[in-house]
C-alpha cells in the first residue's frame, strides 16, 4: 500500500509541474502569438521608383504586424493580371487613367483605385540630340503603345509644340488625333517598358519617369522637356474591387504617406518625383 500511495503522489507532482511548466511556456514566450497574428501583404511593383519607396516602409509596417513582400515587374500588364486572380494583395506602378482603361479592355478584371502615392512626370528625352530645337525633319519618335500612356505622350508633344492634336484630344488620344505634324514626325509605338532600348534607334523617345530611372536616366537633367509638378497622372495603389476597406491596406497607404516617404523622396528623386500628399 505504501508503494502504490509513494506511486500515484510522485504522479500527482508530475502532472502539477508538467502544467506549471507549460503555463510558464506560453506566458514568457510571446513569439508564437506574435508569428500567428502577423499578416504578409504582397504587392507587385515596378523596381524604380515603386518597389524603392515600399522598401523604406517594410520596417515601419513589420512593427504594425504586416509582412510586406514585394514582387517586381517589369511591364505594365502582368502586375494587374496578378492582383486580379488573387496571386497579389494590391500592385503599386500605374496611374488611374491607365487601370481605368485596363479594366475596358479587361471586362472581368475587378481592380479600384485604393489610393494615390506621388507624380512621375514623363519627359522626352534623346541620344541624338540635346535640345528640341535640333529636331530635324522626319524625325523618328518612340512613344508607349498603351492607350493611356501614349496619349499622355502625345499631349506632351503637344505642349513641347512638336505637333497639334485636334481639338479635344485628351489622354486617350492617338497617333490618327494629330491634326498638324510641322516636322513630319513618325512616330512608333513601343511597348513602354522597352522605350529606353529604342534610344539608339530613334531621334527622341517619350519615357515614363520609373523606365527611365530604371535605365540610368535622371529627369531633371537628361529629359529635353518634361511634365510640370501640375501633372494628374498620380501613381496609385490599385486592389481588388473591395478590399480598398481592409485594415492592411489602409495601413500600407497611411505608412506610405509620412513625412518620412516625403523626405526620401525629394531627397533621392530631387524634383524628378514628386509627392502627391
Amino acid at each position: 500500500m505504501k508503494g502504490k500511495f509513494l506511486a500515484a503522489l510522485t504522479m500527482a507532482l508530475t502532472l502539477i509541474f508538467t502544467g506549471c511548466g507549460g503555463d510558464d511556456v506560453s506566458e514568457g514566450d510571446s513569439t508564437p502569438a506574435a508569428n500567428k497574428s502577423e499578416v504578409t501583404l504582397k504587392i507587385g511593383a515596378t523596381p524604380v521608383p515603386h518597389a524603392e519607396l515600399l522598401e523604406q516602409i517594410k520596417p515601419d509596417l513589420k512593427d504594425q504586424g504586416i509582412n510586406l513582400e514585394i514582387i517586381e515587374f517589369n511591364d505594365y500588364v502582368q502586375p494587374n493580371i496578378a492582383l486580379n486572380d488573387k496571386e497579389l494583395d494590391a500592385n503599386f506602378f500605374q496611374h488611374e487613367p491607365y487601370l481605368n482603361d485596363f479594366i475596358k479592355e479587361h471586362t472581368d478584371v475587378k481592380l479600384t483605385n485604393a489610393g494615390g502615392v506621388h507624380v512621375e512626370p514623363m519627359g522626352i528625352y534623346s541620344k541624338k540630340i540635346t535640345k528640341l530645337d535640333d529636331i530635324a525633319e522626319g524625325a523618328s519618335v518612340s512613344i508607349p503603345n498603351d492607350p493611356t500612356n501614349g496619349g499622355r505622350a502625345l499631349l506632351l508633344l503637344q505642349k513641347a509644340g512638336l505637333i497639334e492634336l485636334k481639338e479635344g484630344a485628351n489622354e486617350t488620344a492617338t497617333v490618327q488625333d494629330i491634326a498638324e505634324n510641322p516636322w513630319n514626325l513618325v512616330i512608333q509605338e513601343v511597348e513602354a517598358a522597352q522605350l529606353p532600348r529604342t534610344l539608339e534607334d530613334v531621334d527622341i523617345s517619350i519615357i515614363n519617369t520609373n523606365f527611365a530611372m530604371n535605365a540610368d536616366l535622371n529627369p531633371m537633367s537628361d529629359a529635353l522637356f518634361i511634365e510640370d509638378k501640375t501633372s494628374p497622372y498620380v501613381n496609385i495603389i490599385a486592389v481588388r474591387d473591395g478590399d480598398e476597406n481592409r485594415d492592411e491596406i489602409k495601413k500600407l497607404l497611411t505608412t506610405l504617406k509620412t513625412d518620412k516617404v516625403k523626405k526620401f523622396i525629394e531627397d533621392k528623386y530631387k524634383g524628378a518625383i514628386v509627392p502627391a500628399f
